[in-house]
């Protein structure tokens, strides 16, 4: 494909700016910033929103603040403001990242940005500071050609992972401060690596915390075991009933028949990218997008009770599990995690006690993709993957504040893009982003900036 000048000048400052860009996502996964303090402390996180307002100010932005959230935790905006009769676009990231779970089992350091066989490994080198990262290479690179010719705002939220709904709630009590034309979410990705996407549906998603009690206390397992009722087999069996003997999710009264109509998923594809052991199947009925786009997928995300190692002879007296459910649009979150309540609260056998809490949620997104921002978005994929069409995909996963955003601002075009693959493995062990993808990805959103001007402009 033959490349226009000013694709030739932005790749090209781009590419300049990339050993920076490595240095600066290295302190960036520095930062333990998993925004739960049972787990590392709020220092971690807010040492890194103040690291995001100090770039954000670098780069000219005015108004740069720390949002104190309704949720005790710390957002970032900053805005320069728009050239005359010129659009504004909202750029959206997070500077949270998901507990590294068992840090031993990371090929290198989760908190330490590491190079291996062309890849950037470390926690939340993908999901989502490297998004972050991406948004500022666009603006450096529009920066070095007169700067950009939209007004820009940024958000940088510090609790995307936990689902808390601070940045919402802010943003519904200061309903002017992220109002744009365009929105640009940058905490998806691409379906493959060197195939630019867009991401047109997102799940929505509540999360519970279930609570079983049968018993005063431990009791000893040879005296007691038999009769006495057992609170983690109790919570076993109710947690069983989510699923039926296909792995599809069972949650009364919600629907799970739902068809995906754009980008097929194939079998294998998935098989591959999943890393599914060989011999072993997949769950659920009809095709793998219906799955994981189109159709409600519970999942145990954790259960306290006894480890093996240093287990006791004991019948348990109280068992307690973290229940996520994904529902597609279409779905109130409200209403499924209702649902979900009452499923598991009537699956509860031998009058065993059991109390849902809310542990948190976001509603689902559906964007419209016939709006101008698409077309400016898939001429610039286009010119930045040397002609290679975007593609249009959904995606299981939930951002809580696009839904806010698409009420707030009901004009405004929303466009998810990231720099995800199916070789990152966000939310797991030796999470990785590739360069190649955050240096084409940073050039197709600098390009955007520009088309998405001048179509404005008429």
């Amino acid at each position: 494909m033959e490349h226009s000048p000013e694709h030739a000048a932005v790749s090209a400052a781009v590419a300049a700016l990339m050993p920076g860009a490595r240095d600066e996502l290295a302190e960036l996964v520095a930062f333990r910033s998993v925004a739960d303090p049972e787990l590392f402390p709020p220092a971690e996180c807010e040492a890194a929103a103040r690291w995001v307002a100090a770039a954000l100010e670098r780069e000219g932005f005015s108004e740069v603040a720390l949002l104190e959230t309704p949720d005790g935790t710390t957002s970032v905006y900053g805005h320069l403001p728009a050239p005359t009769g010129a659009p504004t676009v909202l750029l959206y990231a997070h500077y949270d990242v998901q507990p590294p779970l068992d840090e031993t089992a990371w090929t290198s350091p989760p908190f330490e940005l590491t190079e291996r066989e062309g890849r950037w490994y470390g926690r939340g080198a993908a999901d989502c500071k490297g998004g972050l990262l991406m948004h500022l290479l666009a603006l450096r690179a529009l920066r070095a050609a007169g700067g950009p010719p939209v007004g820009v705002k940024v958000v940088v939220e510090g609790s995307e992972e936990q689902g808390t709904g601070g940045l919402e709630r802010y943003a519904e009590q200061h309903p002017e401060l992220l109002a744009a034309d365009a929105v640009v979410i940058g905490d998806t990705g691409n379906f493959r690596a060197g195939q630019p996407t867009v991401t047109a549906m997102l799940r929505g998603m509540v999360a519970v915390r279930v609570t079983v009690e049968t018993l005063a206390g431990n009791l000893h397992s040879g005296q007691f075991g038999g009769a006495a009722p057992d609170a983690l087999a109790a919570l076993v069996r109710i947690l069983a009933s989510l699923h039926a003997d296909d792995g599809s999710t069972t949650v009364d009264g919600l629907a799970a028949d739902g068809v995906w109509r754009g980008t097929a998923y194939p079998d294998e594809t998935f098989r591959e990218d999943a890393r599914v052991l060989d011999g072993v199947g997949l769950i659920g009925s009809g095709a793998v997008a219906d799955r994981v786009w189109a159709r409600p997928s519970a999942t145990v995300l954790g259960i306290d009770c006894p480890p093996v190692v240093g287990a006791t002879p004991s019948v348990q007296a109280g068992a307690r599990a973290l229940v996520s459910l994904r529902v597609p649009p279409g779905v109130d979150t409200d209403e499924a995690s209702a649902l979900l309540a009452a499923h598991l609260e009537r699956r509860a056998p031998w009058g065993a006690r059991v109390t849902v809490e809310a542990a948190g949620e976001g509603q689902p997104f559906r964007a419209d993709t016939a709006s101008p921002a698409y077309a400016s978005m898939a001429a610039a994929m286009r010119e930045a993957y040397d002609g290679t069409e975007m593609a249009v995909v959904g995606q299981g996963g939930s951002i809580p504040l696009t839904h806010t955003l698409a009420t707030l601002y009901p004009k405004a075009e929303l466009l998810l893009i990231g720099l995800s693959d199916p070789a990152a493995r966000i939310h797991a062990v030796d999470e990785s982003v590739s360069p190649d993808e955050l240096e084409r990805m940073a050039v197709a959103e600098a390009l955007f900036l520009r088309r998405y001007a001048a179509a404005a402009r008429g």
